[in-house]
């Protein structure tokens, strides 16, 4: 089955069949959660809405949710790992639970995708006697009457760890226990991880074996004596987990019940369209194909003999693809520093396949690639998601990064060939290629191994790339403030000051943005936005360079409204209503019907700014300030950039 397929037949099962209320995709740039760099899980975005939030359509929601995982970039290469993929979910925000939810996957699976029962496993949480959470027989009795009905028996063993699943093997089971490593989810991992106030539950994942004439042998050997559901051979493959999130972490430790039962689904689009195909190769499935076929074109090399090269180029332009289309691009720092070690790193792997320049007149083989991702995502993704209306914006960013890479490159090849003069690279060396110039540590050796050039301590290389994340890590958390999530409307934040610095902001760049229109003109347009404790970032839509005497205009209108005091209000309207309205919207977000319109004024009709958000906001204009245009620059053919500050 294409991916296409199971998306539509997922949502219209849940919209038709469990009465779920159908939601469109978030952006990759989270909007609500500034923890964390990229949306990594269907469930990010909702985590208001399962801490108690109403949601505005209702208690039963469904999507398919883009996905962006930075930490998954090295393990690209086997069949499974992907940064960029989509995550069917379904949510039960205090409606129904485990009987609902098991039974509506299971029957998604057997009776509209048709995987075989037979290769369908399942796992369950073995329970945490330390925290005082009981194991999850629940859940197994419900599987036990699932299997049972497609004539399978269905064994319950506890493995309870990965290690005594090597020792022991599956037993003849089909239901397995496992601790809390594997079946308990919450963003911040087991239980003893947890920070207080945050939720999470036991879950039950379901696994496709793709090769189940191996009884309980492992695919590859150094994985145990005998294969298991989480073995990590790629035997088996996960394809969903159903989490029942009811526990919160309480202050002094230990667990509460949450005030209402949730239910949080996530399943990989990528991974059940290769089960439904019972091919474990991920890479295999329909979107990869032109986009394979063309790589394989351009380098002259078949995909079968060069999987994981191909898998990592492939993987790595589709996610720069769509992070370019949610208005990334390429830098040295956060967000723009991944999207450009991806581009670069399938640059290098191309040149190592023998990609050509110029594929196409106009196109190389990388950018060609990407071509085809736009091509085949475009229906899914239109304008309002920028494949389709960015397609030239995303393939101009590729190519240039491409550019850059190659005269980085050269530069940093010249300084590799000084290191080996010496007759020895070191770690130290190695890593200093990579952070300078760009370099991966595969082509250091590969160029080492030519000249028969000794690299020593490659462990110190890895020790300081390491110290080298977390250090971008705590950077980011630094500029972000150390703040947490936006709940019910208010921004979590580490002390009051900086809840009070960045509601001002972001209430002072809706100003900006309609003080811009009023300067420039209509042809201002959002195009992405950051806003920290110390500054917001603006980014949109325009021709040329601002004058001083337009810049020092959108200032004054700004600081003139804020001096009127006006108050900031919220209207909840449905979507086609809020647009008649005239409220402006970022045009690569989707946004849920009804939508929140924040305007400024005594009413909505004349207001004098009005957007639609998610808040936070000031109550009235006069809080924010002295508003003052701290930088305006070029980030892009076409686009701008505003950095702006407020002072008390």
């Amino acid at each position: 089955m294409s991916l296409g397929d199971i998306r539509e037949k997922y949502l219209k099962f849940f919209e038709e069949r469990a009465y779920h209320k159908v939601i469109p995709s978030f952006s990759l740039i989270p909007e609500k959660d500034i923890t964390t760099l990229f949306t990594g899980s269907g469930m990010q975005p909702l985590l208001p809405y399962l801490l108690g939030e109403k949601h505005p359509l209702g208690n039963r929601l469904t999507d398919s949710q883009k996905c962006f995982r930075s930490d998954d970039i090295d393990e690209v290469g086997d069949n499974r790992h992907l940064t960029f993929f989509e995550m069917l979910g379904n949510w039960s925000l205090g409606d129904y639970f485990k009987k609902e939810q098991l039974p509506w996957f299971f029957e998604f699976l057997t009776d509209e995708v048709k995987l075989d029962p037979k290769k369908l496993y399942v796992t369950v949480f073995a329970g945490d006697d330390k925290n005082g959470i009981p194991r999850d027989d629940e859940s197994v009795a419900i599987w036990k009457k699932l299997f049972a009905e497609k004539n399978i028996e269905a064994k319950d063993i506890e493995l309870i760890t990965v290690e005594r699943g090597g020792e022991l093997g599956m037993q003849g089971g089909r239901i397995f226990y496992y601790e809390s490593k594997k079946n308990w989810w919450s963003r911040a991992g087991t239980p003893d991880k947890m920070p207080a106030r945050e939720p999470g539950g036991p879950d039950s994942e379901v696994f496709y074996d793709f090769y189940p004439e191996l009884d309980e042998k492992c695919l590859k050997p150094g994985f145990g004596k005998f294969c298991h559901p989480n073995c990590d051979c790629g035997r088996f493959m996960e394809i969903g987990n159903s989490v029942f999130m009811e526990y919160v972490k309480k202050e002094g430790g230990g667990f509460e019940k949450l005030k209402q039962r949730n239910v949080d689904f996530g399943g990989g689009l990528e991974r059940i369209a290769a089960a439904s195909n019972n091919n474990a190769d991920a890479f295999l499935i329909d979107v990869f194909k032109a986009a394979r076929e063309t790589l394989e074109a351009g380098t002259g090399k078949k995909y079968e003999e060069n999987i994981r090269l191909f898998r990592i180029i492939l993987d790595h332009i589709r996610s720069a693809v769509f992070l370019i289309a949610d208005g990334i691009t390429p830098s040295n720092t956060d967000r723009g520093y991944l999207l450009r070690r991806l581009i670069r790193r399938s640059v290098w792997f191309g040149d190592q396949l023998g990609a050509k320049q110029g594929i196409t007149s106009s196109r190389s083989t990388i950018s060609s690639v990407a071509n085809d991702f736009v091509d085949e995502y475009k229906s899914e993704y239109p304008q309002g998601h920028g494949l389709a209306g960015h397609a030239n914006k995303i393939l101009e960013e590729i190519e240039k990064e491409e550019k850059n890479f190659r005269a980085t490159l050269a530069r940093g090849v010249k300084e590799l060939a000084r290191f080996m003069a010496k007759g020895e690279i070191s770690g130290e060396n190695a890593f200093q290629l990579f952070t300078t110039y760009g370099l991966p540590l595969e082509l250091t050796i590969e160029e080492a191994q030519k000249n028969n050039i000794k690299i020593s301590d490659i462990e110190g290389f890895k020790e300081r790339l390491k110290k080298h994340q977390e250090i971008s890590r705590a950077g980011a958390e630094k500029k972000f403030g150390g703040h947490g999530l936006i709940l019910n409307g208010e921004l979590k934040a580490a002390n009051e000051e900086e809840l009070k610095k960045v509601t001002r902001l972001h209430t002072a760049t809706h100003m900006m943005q309609q003080a811009l229109r009023e300067v420039l003109g209509p042809e201002v347009k959002q195009m992405g936005s950051d806003i920290t404790v110390e500054r917001t970032r603006f980014d949109f839509a325009f021709s040329r360079k601002l004058t001083p005497e337009e810049i020092k205009a959108v200032e004054d209108k700004v600081n003139a409204k804020i001096k009127e005091d006006l108050p900031m209000q919220k209207v909840v309207l449905p979507k086609s209503e809020a647009e008649k309205s005239g409220a402006l919207f970022f045009f690569k977000e989707k946004y849920p019907d009804p939508v929140n319109v924040y305007f400024i004024g005594d009413d909505l009709e004349s207001a004098w700014s009005k957007e639609f958000c998610g808040g936070p906001h000031v109550t009235h204009t006069g809080e924010i300030g002295i508003f003052k245009i701290i930088k305006e620059e070029a980030v892009g053919s076409g686009v701008r950039r505003i950095r702006g500050a407020v002072n008390p």
